[in-house]
């Protein structure tokens, strides 16, 4: 994903939600509509969390230093972690409580034009920014499905915003039937019941994307095409013959770190050996740009170690290993 395809998802999403936030508060308060209330705090919490991801993608940007000698790109998944759980506890858990609040102690709904036309208002806004956010994941998702995209994205920018945005659609017209049903029946109940449901959902979504960013947190290795480039970009067939054990760890979004254990020919000098090491380097950031970080070791074939020929899926090479490579 591109920064600036993430950047421009995110600004039209924070747009969207302040004016719509706004708009659902003053309904809220001209006809005490629980539903808007609930709706009211998830906008803001998603404008926050639009905030949050500014924040994050700008942090990650600063420059390596002696502290953090792989630089800061994590910025990002951090603060897409703190999206998912002030998103949990401000959005999910609050419409919890109200909603469970507005079905024991239900009231009449009031001035119920307010409610009606915010939501169309909020449906209409936020159907511009889940659009914005389809469009900048559709440059980047090639023909994964909209599942997949979200599981293996690097980039954490545009599944929190495409998720945020799904989510706030549908506890919209989640809080349109709750208060359309009030209004039908008489019974404020109904409000409160389209607030619970609010509150279920954006749980879910709170879930998803904590499991997602913790992963990413936590380092991912490359996709597993990307491993088989590199593994091909690391053999010349002459002084590097294979090789024998590989690690990949996202640093960032864009930036990747390669450690690995190449075989090489055992009456090779030292000499051709640093020079072949040089070009495979070369080699494997031309097929894989965001692979900056690489750490190669020479040694020689030994019977036991893995076959220095075999594919990505051999190994570690295709795992999720991460770190340093180990001593054979």
């Amino acid at each position: 994903m591109s920064a600036s395809g993430g950047t421009k998802a995110i600004v039209a999403a924070l747009g969207a939600n302040l004016s719509i936030a706004v708009a659902k508060f003053v309904a809220f308060a001209f006809s005490g509509s629980s539903s808007m209330l609930a709706e009211g705090v998830h906008s803001l919490a998603d404008s926050g969390n639009q905030a949050l991801l500014l924040v994050g993608g700008k942090k990650a940007t600063k420059a390596a230093s002696e502290e953090h000698p792989f630089g800061y790109g994590r910025e990002r998944y951090v603060y897409s972690f703190l999206v998912s759980v002030v998103l949990f506890a401000v959005g999910g858990v609050f419409a919890l409580y109200e909603g469970y609040e507005k079905i024991k102690h239900p009231h009449e709904l009031e001035h119920w034009y307010w409610p009606v036309g915010v939501l169309v208002f909020a449906i209409i806004a936020e159907s511009f920014s889940f659009r914005t956010a389809i469009k900048e994941s559709n440059e980047v998702r090639g023909s994964l499905t909209w599942a997949q995209f979200i599981k293996r994205a690097k980039a954490p920018e545009l599944p929190v915003v495409l998720l945020e945005d799904l989510g706030a659609l549908v506890g919209l017209v989640l809080a349109l039937g709750g208060v359309g049903l009030a209004l039908a029946t008489g019974d404020g109940v109904w409000d409160g019941v389209g607030t619970l449901c609010i509150g279920v959902l954006l749980v879910i979504i709170a879930i998803v994307l904590a499991a997602e960013t913790k992963s990413l947190l936590l380092g991912e290795a490359a996709d597993a095409s990307q491993v088989v480039r590199i593994r091909e970009a690391l053999v010349d067939g002459g002084t590097v013959t294979g090789v024998i054990h590989m690690r990949t760890l996202h640093l960032g979004p864009e930036e990747l770190l390669v450690a690995a254990k190449v075989s090489v020919q055992h009456d090779d000098t030292a000499a051709e050996v640093a020079h072949a090491i040089n070009d495979a380097e070369a080699r494997v950031r031309a097929a894989v740009p965001i692979a900056r970080v690489i750490y190669l070791e020479p040694d020689l074939l030994r019977a036991g170690d893995a076959d220095a020929g075999a594919g990505a899926g051999t190994d570690a090479g295709a795992g999720t290993g991460a770190g340093a490579v180990p001593e054979k």
